[in-house]
């Protein structure tokens, strides 16, 4: 059975001048229920603050639990810091430790948000206020229910922010393919990184991870995986530069399930980015990358 983690609050009103529009969050469910799959719907609990403090400076978790955001911050992350933003910063790194906790122990689950990978130490950037990617994987190993993490970050825009806020750590292995002249400008420096030539298209785009992923899963031996499943790199993304076509992403979300179930290893996916003007498409997107994920991860359990 596909778990699913949502809460109604993920969904906030899009504010007055910004281009981001929180209505995917709730377009996603509505999707997933247009597909037919049958699953189960889990609600999260916001993160405990202590848990965000570990990861982020407190004047900053201060600021947005205040809902009083300075400007230039709230330029860099792109829209004002509402109540309503304030209350669903709390609930979407939540949500991702939650997917991880059932993924850990049904193989694997999805968060209907989160991934949000811009996000810095003292500052939120790139429409992210909160990094869940960092705060989850520091949880679930400061509480003992993972070793070893690998946060996988295909999104089009390199996880500058899980990389900086997790930098030195030997615990948790942060992997990013992306575009590389899209933002940011100045990357940070992931455990592994690859930045692709604009137009890169399905063929090349799984060569590369063919090539790279299953050695670093060797390699670092993570017990669970994080996975950031961005639909941008779609070439029909607003904010994209590559060229994946929706079989390419499809084919991208099997063969990331597959890799990590042949090595028994549990897969929790947030959802990333994606961008267009016909909002509903871009969260049909995401749910077919969350059921390609499931369906793979339902063939490898049975095979094996």
């Amino acid at each position: 059975m596909l778990r699913v983690v949502h809460h109604p609050h993920y969904v906030s009103p899009a504010a007055a001048g910004s281009r981001f529009s929180f209505d995917k969050y709730g377009l996603v469910m509505i999707a997933l229920a247009e597909s037919g799959a049958d699953h189960l719907r889990h609600e999260p609990e916001p993160m405990p603050r202590h848990w965000i403090e570990a990861v982020h400076d407190p004047r900053y978790v201060a600021e947005v639990a205040a809902s009083a955001v300075p400007p230039a911050k709230e330029r860099r992350i792109g829209f004002p810091i509402t109540e309503r933003v304030t209350r669903r910063a709390f609930l979407a790194p939540g949500g991702t430790w939650l997917a991880a906790k059932l993924a850990l122990d049904h193989g694997y689950a999805a968060n209907s948000a989160g991934g949000s990978h811009h996000a810095m130490a003292d500052t939120g950037a790139g429409y992210c206020v909160f990094n869940d990617l960092a705060i989850a994987a520091n949880r679930l190993i400061a509480e003992g229910d993972a070793r070893r993490i690998m946060i996988v970050d295909l999104d089009v825009h390199q996880g500058d922010g899980t990389a900086a806020l997790l930098a030195g750590r030997s615990d948790i292995f942060t992997f990013s393919i992306h575009a590389e002249r899209n933002f940011p400008v100045r990357k940070a420096s992931s455990s592994f990184d690859l930045g692709l030539d604009d137009g890169t298209g399905d063929e090349a785009y799984l060569a590369a991870m063919a090539a790279h992923l299953p050695r670093m899963l060797d390699d670092f031996g993570p017990d669970l995986i994080l996975y950031q499943a961005g639909v941008d790199p779609h070439r029909e993304d607003r904010l994209g530069r590559l060229a994946l076509s929706d079989a390419g992403l499809q084919a991208r979300d099997r063969f990331m399930m597959q890799a990590a179930r042949r090595r028994g290893i549990p897969l929790a996916s947030a959802l990333g980015g994606g961008y267009g003007d016909d909002r509903l498409e871009v969260a049909r997107r995401h749910v077919r990358s969350i059921l390609a994920l499931h369906a793979a991860h339902a063939e490898e359990s049975t095979a094996a």
